[in-house]
């Protein structure tokens, strides 16, 4: 999820470490925090593989700033993580958000609708938080204020991001 948030990010425009680490704090909040000791060995990574250059630029004060850009091969990884999110990618919100926050730089329409229907067919899956005799308990069938609200809130917004991905798939089905 880090290099999806590293390549994604640096698509769209050259950047610092700093500004970076701001971006994807933005995208993951405070679910994920992106700490310098995952963020900065991760650009090492990437740097070493090819995928990303960098350049030092002077500071605002002091020291140097290294800014930071995709290259080609570091632009055909994201597309090809795009094309290929893992399952943990699609099943987990705050994975999949990140995936759909760059899904966009995936030129090929059908194979951005092809990721939304895995997504679509996972929610489509019968789950709960909790269970009864290996039965996922509902709303409704439960006197635990607590565990009701968290019933109802994921029922909401399973239905309606279902309703979205729908409607997403089928503008992406039609001719451009």
């Amino acid at each position: 999820m880090l290099e999806l948030s590293i390549l994604g990010f640096l698509a769209e425009e050259p950047l610092h470490g700093y500004e970076l680490k701001e971006r994807i704090k933005a995208l993951t909040g405070h679910v994920r925090p992106v700490s310098d000791g995952a963020l900065y060995p991760a650009i090492t990574r990437l740097v070493k593989a090819g995928k990303l250059d960098e350049r030092a630029e002077p500071g605002a004060s002091a020291a140097p700033r290294r800014t930071l850009s995709l290259t080609g091969l570091g632009h055909e990884e994201l597309l090809e993580r795009l094309r290929h999110p893992k399952q943990a990618e699609i099943t987990d919100q705050v994975r999949f958000n990140t995936v759909l926050a760059f899904l966009r730089h995936l030129p090929d329409r059908r194979e951005q609708a092809a990721v939304l229907r895995r997504r679509l067919e996972f929610l489509q899956t019968p789950a709960s938080f909790f269970y009864d005799g290996g039965e996922p308990v509902h709303a409704e069938e439960t006197d635990d204020l607590f565990r009701q609200g968290m019933l109802r809130v994921a029922r909401a917004t399973g239905q309606a991001e279902r309703a979205w991905l729908a409607e997403a798939i089928e503008r992406l089905d039609q001719p451009s």
